[in-house]
C-alpha cells in the first residue's frame, strides 16, 4: 500500500518548496507523469502502424471512462471525457435550449467558471440570479426564492475561497422540486475523500484531474445522470459525440459521452487513469483522515480574528485574513519555502491547501512564516 510519504517522495517540487496550493494545482507525482510520458510514445510510435492512433486513443479512452466511473460511483455511460471543469460546465450550458427571460441561478461564491457562461447567456437576455453568503454559507431562504422559477441551477460542492461543503444534495432536491436542472462544479473534491457522485442527484457535475486528484493538466471528466443525457443537445459535435460519423444522418452517442467532440491528446487521461489507482492505493479514507489532521492542526494556530474558514474544517482548504496578501504570499515563498496563494475574494485574504503528501512540519512553517511576516 502507498503512504502519504511516498506520495510526497514522489513529487520532485517538494525539494524545493513547501508546496501548500492543492486547491489550484496539484503538482503530480513521478509515476502519473511516466504513465503520461509512455502514452504519448505509445501513441505516435508504438501504435502508429498497429492497431493505429484513432484505434488505440479510442481504446485508452474507454479505459479511463471506465476508471473514472468507478472511481465516482457512476456508470461509463455516465461519464464523459473533456478538457477541464470549465469546459464541462460549458458544454451543459450549450446543450439546453436557452430563451429570453430564462433564469439561472448561481452563487456569489462561484469560481469564473460558474460565472462567465451565465454573462454570456445575460448578454442573450437570460435572467441571472445570485444567492449570497456569508462566510461560506448560502443563504438558504434566498435559495428558495431564487429557484422558484429557475430553468438551470449552478453551484460549487466544495467551495474554493472558504473551504466549506454546500448541503448539495438538499439544494438539488429543491431545485428539482421547482423543475430546474442542477450543474454541480465539483472540481475541489475527488482526491480529497471517498465521493459518490450520485449521491447528491444532480443533473450533472463538472470536475478536472489536475487537482486533488494529483493528474495533468487537460483531462477534466463530466459526470451527466443517465436519464437526463437524452434530453441534452450539445451545443458543438463530432466523430466523438455520434454512434457512426459516416451515418447520412447522425444518432448521438447514448449518455455522456455525447458531450465528446473530437481528437484529444490521450496522454492526461492516461495520467488520469493512473491518479486514480494511485489514490485508491493509498485510500481515500487515510487521505481524508490526513487532510483533516493537518486542517485541525492548522486551524488551531490561526487566532479568532484571522480564520475565515470554518473552526472545525471541512476540507484541505483554508482561508485566513492578512494585511497584504500578495506582499504575505511573496515573502514566505522567498523567506519561508513556503507556497501558498492570494485570493481575489474574500478581500485581505490568503489560502492553505493542506492535501495527502503535506506534513505536519510543512503546517508548522506555514504558522511560523504567517506569525512573521502575515500578522
Amino acid at each position: 500500500m502507498t503512504t502519504p510519504a511516498d506520495v510526497r517522495a514522489a513529487v520532485p517540487v517538494f525539494d524545493d518548496v513547501r508546496y501548500l496550493n492543492t486547491g489550484a494545482s496539484g503538482p503530480s507525482p513521478r509515476p502519473i507523469v511516466e504513465t503520461a510520458q509512455r502514452a504519448i510514445e505509445a501513441h505516435e510510435w508504438d501504435a502508429a502502424d498497429d492497431p493505429g492512433p484513432y484505434p488505440h486513443a479510442f481504446d485508452l479512452y474507454e479505459d479511463t471512462r471506465g476508471d473514472v466511473a468507478a472511481f465516482l460511483g457512476a456508470d461509463p455511460h455516465e461519464i464523459a471525457l473533456t478538457q477541464s471543469t470549465t469546459d464541462g460546465i460549458n458544454r451543459v450550458a450549450s446543450a439546453l435550449e436557452w430563451e429570453p427571460g430564462d433564469v439561472i441561478v448561481r452563487t456569489d461564491l462561484e469560481h469564473p467558471a460558474g460565472v462567465l457562461p451565465w454573462q454570456r447567456l445575460q448578454r442573450r437576455g437570460c435572467e441571472v440570479r445570485v444567492v449570497p453568503t456569508t462566510g461560506g454559507r448560502l443563504d438558504r431562504d434566498a435559495y428558495r426564492d431564487a429557484v422558484a422559477d429557475a430553468k438551470l441551477v449552478c453551484l460549487s460542492a466544495l467551495t474554493w475561497n472558504y473551504g466549506t461543503r454546500l448541503p448539495v444534495s438538499e439544494l438539488v432536491a429543491e431545485a428539482h422540486d421547482t423543475g430546474a436542472r442542477v450543474l454541480v462544479d465539483a472540481v475541489q473534491v475527488p482526491g480529497q475523500s471517498p465521493f459518490d457522485v450520485t449521491e447528491w442527484g444532480a443533473d450533472a457535475v463538472a470536475m478536472a484531474s489536475h487537482k486533488w486528484l494529483l493528474g495533468l493538466w487537460g483531462a477534466g471528466f463530466l459526470y451527466v445522470d443517465a436519464d437526463v443525457a437524452a434530453d441534452l443537445e450539445p451545443g458543438q459535435i463530432g466523430y466523438r459525440s455520434v454512434r457512426d460519423p459516416g451515418a447520412a444522418e447522425y444518432d448521438l452517442k447514448r449518455g455522456a459521452p455525447r458531450f465528446e467532440v473530437g481528437t484529444t491528446n490521450p496522454a492526461p487521461y492516461a495520467a488520469l487513469s493512473a491518479a486514480t489507482e494511485l489514490l485508491t492505493d493509498v485510500g481515500l479514507g487515510t487521505i481524508e483522515s490526513h487532510v483533516d489532521d493537518l486542517a485541525r492542526r492548522f486551524v488551531d494556530g490561526v487566532p479568532e480574528d484571522r480564520l475565515l474558514s470554518p473552526r472545525d474544517p471541512e476540507s484541505g482548504l483554508v482561508t485566513v485574513r492578512v494585511p497584504d496578501p500578495e506582499s504575505t504570499v511573496e515573502r514566505l515563498r522567498e523567506e519561508y519555502d513556503v507556497a501558498i496563494r492570494p485570493l481575489p475574494d474574500p478581500e485581505g485574504a490568503v489560502r492553505a491547501s493542506l492535501h495527502v503528501y503535506n506534513t505536519t512540519a510543512d503546517v508548522d512553517r506555514l504558522l511560523t512564516g504567517l506569525r512573521d511576516v502575515g500578522w
